[in-house]
């Protein structure tokens, strides 16, 4: 099972791989996150709530306050990321963020994680389809050219 933070959940949303992603590897979410993607209302916000009432995202209860604080004394995650990622932690699960310091955080505490276009290049589309969906990915996420170049190649077949 994979914790998500609100970024990935929204990416994938946006590019239709959500519920392919939860119904491949299922999802957990703290509630601090459901609360960041309820606040959101948005078209996305409508197909991640979708997830959760059939069960293919689960809402588990936030880590203690004082270890959310703990975490976000010694690095500014917001809290939904700081919840994710302690859970993640504690459960030995791949946390899916698209959150840049959340990602140095999972790099310094050697927590697995995985990004949006990470779950895009695993899920053996048709190239054409992957491409489109990697054009919007750019246009909504906040990827570096070079990790867009390497999705573009890996799409491809070059890596």
């Amino acid at each position: 099972m994979i914790v998500f933070d609100a970024s990935t959940l929204i990416l994938l949303a946006k590019v239709n791989l959500l519920q392919s992603v939860l119904c491949q590897y299922g999802g957990v979410i703290p509630e601090l996150v459901k609360e960041e993607i309820i606040y959101k209302n948005a078209m996305d916000t409508k197909l991640i709530i979708q997830q959760i009432k059939e069960g293919n995202l689960i809402v588990d209860k936030n880590p203690a306050k004082d270890k959310i604080k703990l975490i976000c004394k010694d690095f500014p995650l917001g809290g939904g990321e700081a919840a994710a990622f302690i859970i993640a932690k504690e459960k030995d699960s791949l946390l899916a963020t698209d959150d840049g310091l959340a990602i140095k955080v999972c790099k310094i505490f050697n927590v697995k994680f995985a990004t949006a276009v990470h779950f895009l290049i695993e899920a053996n589309l048709d190239k054409s389809l992957a491409m489109a969906k990697l054009k919007l990915l750019k246009k909504y996420g906040r990827y570096s050219m070079e990790i867009i170049k390497d999705a573009e190649e890996r799409i491809r077949g070059g890596k």
